[in-house]
């Protein structure tokens, strides 16, 4: 197998993302939700997994509502093919990398706690925090201390259409 290579997203890549991202959860929903906020200017990294000059692997953080700098990790994406084989770890580690790099508090996500508990993020711990999203899949990623571990948070305003 050869090397996964993971880099910013560049312009030329958008129509290639798209495909990746409809590809991976078998809908355009969160496709064109990525789109979306890049339209609306809310995207602070994407990154893309690159293997033999084909785009296999995207992931987006978004900036998010919350009483300290934080992100919201959404959405990952890897092809069908490739899932399973350590492409979007690769992924998420790189942006939560750049996220700490960058002086972020947290990142938070919504997605199953036993894959997303490898990387960190913890839904105990985003219990006192009020978002639509609040529940048993909804965690955090403390990059920092956090200045707060209550209040609101919500995600860019693109993920209110899906």
């Amino acid at each position: 197998m050869t090397k996964v290579h993971i880099r910013s997203e560049a312009p030329a890549d958008r129509a290639a993302v798209h495909t990746v991202v409809a590809a991976a959860f078998g809908q355009a929903d969160e496709a064109d939700l990525v789109e979306q906020l890049h339209a609306d200017g809310d995207v602070v990294v994407s990154l893309v997994a690159e293997e033999n000059g084909v785009i296999i692997g995207h992931v987006l953080l978004s900036p998010m509502a919350a009483a300290f700098r934080a992100l919201g990790l959404a959405p990952v994406s890897v092809i069908p093919a490739r899932q399973g084989t350590g492409v979007g770890s690769a992924l998420i580690g790189e942006a939560i990398r750049l996220a700490r790099e960058a002086g972020y508090a947290a990142v938070f996500v919504l997605g199953d706690q036993a894959y997303y508990g490898r990387f960190g993020f913890d839904v105990a711990a985003a219990r006192g925090f009020a978002s639509p999203y609040a529940g048993d899949h909804f965690a955090v990623l403390a990059l920092e201390p956090l200045s707060a571990t209550t209040g609101a948070v919500d995600y860019a305003p693109a993920f209110a259409e899906l």
